[in-house]
Formats: C-alpha cells, sequence, structure tokens
C-alpha cells in the first residue's frame, strides 16, 4: 500500500517526468550515411537523422555532471564546482561555444527560438522520433537557467573569465580554474539579460503548455507537462519584474558585468523588452502585455531597425509574434495586418532587394559586419523566420517567394553552393572536417591548434559551423573561428528549418547528392577573409600559375613600351640631324 509520502513524490515526479528517452538511442550515422539517397516519403528519414544530428550536438555542449543517458562517450564530467565562489550550485548547462564559457544571454536566445520553432513545427520532432531529446536538451538547459536565476532580482550571466578561457587549448578534464561566477542584480541591474531570459522561460512555458498560436502550423511537440509550464512561467514573470522595475534602473548588461562585453555585448534592450512582454502575454492570456510590447516597439524606435535577428538583436522576429498573436487573439487589441506590413516591409527587402543585407555571388545572404563573423546564422535566422511567416502572408506571390527563398538559403547552408560543403559537421563526406572546438579536437596546444592533432580526434556530430567568407570561400582550418567554430544559436534556426522539412518535404536535404571528394575539388588556395585571417581579405587569391601570367604582363608590357621610346628617340634624332628626315 502507498504511503502519502510515497504518492506525494510520485505525482511531483510524474508531474516534472521528461518524455522517455529512446531505447536502444538515437546514434548519429557515419558521414557517408549522407551520400545515399532516401526512399523519399514523409516523413523522409534523412530530414530525421539531420534533426536528429542537430539536437546531438547540444548534448556534446554539456556541462556537469553527466546523466547515465550521455549518448557521447568521449565526454567526461566538468566543471563540477562551478558557483562554488558565490555558495550555490552552478553546474550543468552548456558550453557556449568552441571553448568552456557558460553564457546567458546567448543561451537564452538559443532556448527561446528553439521552443518557438518546436511550438509552431514541433510535430516535425514527434514524426522524427526526436521529441525525448528535444525535451531532454530543453530541460538540462531551462533547469540550469533556473539555477543561474538564483533569487527574484539576481541572475547569473556568465561563468568563467573570457580571456582565461581563450588561453587554453584542451580536453574537458583540465578546464582552468578559478571559474568566476558574474551576476546581474537589483542594484546592478541588466535589462537586456533579464528580459531575454524571461522571454526564454515564457516562450518553453508556452510550449510545454500546448498553448498553441494558429492551426496554420503543425502544432507544439508532444512534450507536455503542466507543471513544469508553470514554473518556468514563474520564473518568466519574476524575470520579467525585475527587468523592469530593479532598483539600479535600466542598463545593457555589461555596465554592471563589463566581463561580459568580449564575446556577448549587447546593444540594446528594448528588443529583449518587448519580446519577453509578448511570450508572456500569449502565456498568461494578457491583453495589457500584448499592449506593454508595442509601447516598446514605439518607444526604442525598434520599427528602423533593418539588421539581422541574432542573440544581440530579437526585432526583425517581432513583427511576426505580433502578428501570430493579433491572428490568434484579436481581443489582445493588436492589428494582425499592420504587422503583416511591418514584416513585409523588411522581408521584402530581404527577397526582392533594398534591404541591409546583399547575396554573395553564391547566393548566400550577407550582412556586412553581423555575417563576418559566422556567415551562415545571418541566413538561417532570416529562413527560419520567413518559413514562419508564409502562413501569415498578404499575397500568394510572396508565399511563394518568401517559402522559395527560404529554401535557397537552406540549400545553400546544405551544400548548394559554391564549395560543394554541407556545413553541418558530421552531415556528409564534403562537411567540415576541423570544427573550431577545443574538447573535439583532441589537441591541447594552443600554440598550434591546426596541425595538433593532424586530424579532429572526435566528430561533432550535427554542429552547424560559422560558414563560408564574403567570396563564398570556405577553408576549414581549425584555427579560423569565423568559418569553423560551433555555437549554441547556431544551430538553433536550422533545427526549427529541419523540422519543418520532416513535416513537409519527401524531397532529401542538399547534401545527399554530393559525392565523397567534391569539396576537395573546390578548395580554394591562399588565405580565408576574417577577423583570424586579415590577410586574406585584399580579395580572391590567384594560383601560382595567375601569378606568373600577372608577372608576365606588365613585363612585356614594360618591354613593349621601352622599345617604343627608344624608336622615337631615334627618329628625332635622325630628323635632327639628317636633312633626308
Amino acid at each position: 500500500m502507498w504511503t502519502p509520502l510515497v504518492l506525494v513524490l510520485l505525482t511531483s515526479w510524474r508531474a516534472f517526468a521528461q518524455v522517455p528517452l529512446p531505447e536502444p538511442p538515437f546514434l548519429p550515422q557515419n558521414a557517408s550515411a549522407g551520400a545515399s539517397p532516401s526512399s523519399a516519403g514523409i516523413p523522409n528519414s534523412q530530414w530525421s537523422s539531420l534533426l536528429g544530428n542537430l539536437l546531438y550536438f547540444y548534448e556534446a555542449q554539456r556541462s556537469g555532471k553527466l546523466p547515465s543517458t550521455n549518448r557521447v562517450k568521449w565526454r567526461n564530467d566538468s566543471a563540477l564546482t562551478d558557483g562554488q565562489d558565490v555558495k550555490l550550485d552552478l553546474t550543468g548547462g552548456l558550453y557556449d561555444a568552441g571553448n568552456y564559457i557558460k553564457c546567458t544571454f546567448p543561451m537564452s536566445f538559443t532556448v527561446m527560438s528553439i521552443c518557438w520553432g518546436a511550438t509552431d513545427f514541433g510535430k516535425g520532432y514527434d514524426l522524427a522520433n526526436q521529441t525525448p531529446y528535444l525535451d531532454d536538451m530543453l530541460r538540462w538547459s531551462l533547469d540550469w537557467l533556473i539555477k543561474a536565476h538564483a533569487d527574484n532580482n539576481t541572475l547569473f550571466v556568465q561563468v568563467a573569465n573570457e580571456e582565461v578561457d581563450n588561453a587554453y587549448w584542451g580536453g574537458d578534464r583540465n578546464i582552468p580554474l578559478p571559474r568566476p561566477s558574474y551576476q546581474i542584480n537589483d542594484t546592478s541591474p541588466g535589462t537586456d539579460a533579464a528580459a531575454g531570459t524571461a522571454a526564454a522561460f515564457a516562450a518553453c512555458s508556452n510550449l510545454y503548455a500546448n498553448r498553441v498560436f494558429s492551426n496554420s502550423y503543425s502544432g507544439p511537440a508532444t512534450l507536455q507537462n503542466a507543471t513544469y509550464a508553470a514554473t518556468l512561467l514563474e520564473h518568466a514573470e519574476q524575470l520579467f519584474t525585475f527587468a523592469t522595475s530593479a532598483s539600479g534602473g535600466q542598463a545593457v548588461y555589461q555596465r554592471s558585468v563589463p566581463e561580459v562585453g568580449g564575446a556577448y555585448a549587447s546593444s540594446g534592450y528594448g528588443d529583449e523588452l518587448a519580446i519577453a512582454a509578448l511570450f508572456l502575454s500569449w502565456a498568461t492570456n494578457s491583453s495589457s502585455l500584448y499592449q506593454q510590447a508595442q509601447g516598446y516597439w514605439q518607444q526604442y524606435s525598434l520599427g528602423s531597425y533593418d539588421g539581422v535577428f541574432n542573440w544581440d538583436n530579437k526585432t526583425p522576429g517581432l513583427p511576426v509574434l505580433f502578428a501570430q498573436i493579433a491572428q490568434a487573439n484579436p481581443s489582445f487589441g493588436g492589428n494582425a495586418s499592420t504587422w503583416r506590413t511591418v514584416a513585409e516591409k523588411y522581408f521584402d527587402g530581404i527577397v526582392y532587394g533594398g534591404g541591409a543585407g546583399y547575396q554573395t555571388q553564391g547566393g548566400l545572404l550577407y550582412y556586412k559586419g553581423d555575417s563576418n563573423d559566422a556567415s551562415l546564422n545571418p541566413s538561417l535566422n532570416v529562413a527560419m523566420l520567413l518559413t514562419r511567416y508564409v502562413p501569415l502572408a498578404s499575397t500568394q506571390s510572396r508565399r511563394n517567394d518568401y517559402w522559395n527563398y527560404a529554401k535557397a538559403q537552406v540549400n545553400y547552408a546544405l551544400g548548394d553552393n559554391p564549395m560543394q560543403v554541407p556545413y553541418i559537421v558530421g552531415a556528409n563526406p564534403n562537411s567540415p572536417q576541423n570544427p573550431h572546438s577545443a574538447m573535439a579536437s583532441g589537441g591541447n596546444n594552443i600554440s598550434n591548434i591546426n596541425t595538433s592533432p593532424p586530424e579532429e580526434a572526435y566528430v561533432l556530430y550535427g554542429a552547424v559551423v560559422g560558414g563560408p567568407d564574403k567570396y563564398d570561400r570556405f577553408f576549414d582550418i581549425r584555427a579560423d573561428w569565423p568559418e569553423t567554430e560551433v555555437a549554441l544559436d547556431y544551430n538553433a534556426p536550422m533545427l526549427t528549418l529541419a523540422a519543418m522539412h520532416v513535416l513537409n518535404d519527401s524531397v532529401d536535404p542538399f547534401y545527399t547528392s554530393l559525392k565523397a571528394g567534391a569539396y576537395y575539388s573546390k578548395k580554394p588556395q591562399g588565405m580565408p577573409c576574417d577577423d583570424a585571417y586579415p590577410d586574406g581579405c585584399r580579395g580572391p587569391q590567384l594560383s601560382q600559375g595567375g601569378k606568373i601570367v600577372l608577372g608576365v604582363i606588365p613585363g612585356l608590357t614594360g618591354l613593349s613600351i621601352f622599345s617604343l621610346l627608344v624608336w622615337w628617340a631615334m627618329i628625332s634624332f635622325r630628323r635632327e640631324h639628317d636633312p633626308l628626315y
């Protein structure tokens, strides 16, 4: 017979229980499998495998004590003293990129983006049998953000010092200490980080509570849990209050914590306030929060922004979310038609030209500045927003054009590019072989990253790398972090896009048409053009033969000019001294 205590514990466990993980577990296939076409159909097995690999990457990024279900066997328990300097347990969470710092601001954006995508296209996870791993990944991330939200007005925004961490290149067993914990609080606020984390909690609460925006989308992944949704919502509301009402006022978080400025300095906080208010308005059925979000749009002149959607600037996503909610619940007082107009002004500038970005010769959407250090991220985020917006578009022509543009950007990332590289590690034999990842490289010589060891020790399956330079060139150099580094937010838009393709696409990802060796026949000579290799920015490098030709041409030209000058001088001399001339 069950005792009352056992019943309480069992009820609590069931309330927070995760979706059971499959047995045997999903494991990525060898890259050669990505060069074999599938039998098509929906769900397409190649898109399903890609979705699984993209989630697997997040498991490889885990920090803390790893569970018995860990699938990445070369990873170890790590950073088990995080938080001891502030007498808290801040172990767990995810390492941000190719290093070992944990950063709340980009992590919260990543989680927000994934939860938003899994709310709209969640049935793609179900069809691919990846919902248990989605749930597992989200809880590992969200549970750490809950730890980081130590009390109502305190949020830890980074663990580990970036300079110390960047000076280390090695495995996860010898991560350098100390690893300081950096916080914002009531007197030292960070409006952007607090509101951004509130947005993540609210977006994920909507997912776990099955709060559907519209039947225009597939609906949320099947991982509903009312108790967990309520916990996430509670943290969202507390953090939003902190963001709007801190006694220290409102400020970008690097003003309170200068140490975060090197990696993830924020350009403002109006966009975070707006998107947090929007997700909260849907989570709490609050028209006043929706109106508050519209107020932030006006107050911070967000409509004048024409740039990228990323961890720093959420503005391009706002008109889409405004329109989704206005269409779903007109009683909130939003005008769906007005927000469609705003969204389409932005999207038209991208698709038809006239916006802040441009297309490279190979077809990649590129933003000067924002695309320099991770060229695929702006492109994939636009593709993700366009795909989400298509059902809301005002005309059929826009629906077609937006869809086709988004598909072209996805295809570029998956190998339909001048390099014939699918920019996802392990997806195909032509995928990047040298991602900039200290833990996956197997090396420990920071002075010789590229060749120590000559080959990456471990395959970081599912990692989306930074991408090519502005000339569409990709050099696959481990030290070239703008092109080869991996990061939490790089994978986020591709997750949503892959889930959508699982739902709707019977045609394989583009890379299945690429045979082994395709990239090596295209691999460029010379150096990249980016912050790691600025000398490469003089333009595409000539082959040695081309340099010889260019050397010969001026030489021949100079010889011809010299000969003409000699001839003219002789004629002049003769005219002066010979009466027959």
